[in-house]
């Protein structure tokens, strides 16, 4: 699984994130592209400990989901999205993805960071996967929009 943490996925996160704009269309889900972009911010804020969003642990979500968050396997499309992370305001698809680069970036700047707080729901992730599962998390909504 690739990592935000490697310079080359880094790039390639960047460059898909690039090819969106203001009228790129979902293929699958709700979320339109200014949606998505503020939703993409949420979990690069749990990372850097800007936002836990209220959270609390969770047994089920670390015995039943949290492998999934940093496995290999792609998510399949229109999983459901946590309520803090959903949002039926307009949003700026600009400003927002302005904002999400600046994340991407802070993230991106602590690939030799070794040790990390725990997940405010999942508890500890290793640097690897936190680094994954930003990968991974960023790659579906990308696709979802078809970059």
């Amino acid at each position: 699984m690739k990592s935000i943490f490697e310079d080359q996925t880094y790039t390639e996160i960047k460059e898909r994130l690039n090819n969106l704009n203001e009228n790129s269309t979902a293929s699958w889900g709700k979320m339109n592209v200014g949606q998505m972009a503020w939703h993409c911010q949420g979990p690069f804020n749990i990372m850097l400990q800007k936002n836990d969003y209220g959270m609390k642990p969770n047994w089920l979500a670390k015995v039943f989901f949290k492998k999934s968050l940093y496995n290999n396997k792609p998510w399949k499309k229109g999983l459901p999205t946590a309520k803090f992370l959903k949002t039926k305001d307009h949003k700026i698809f600009q400003a927002e993805k302005a904002i999400l680069e600046i994340l991407i970036d802070e993230a991106h700047a602590q690939k030799n960071k070794t040790e990390w707080n725990p997940h405010p729901a999942f508890g500890y992730f290793t640097a690897q996967q936190w680094g994954q599962m930003q990968y991974k998390h960023m790659d579906h909504h990308l696709r979802q929009f078809g970059v």
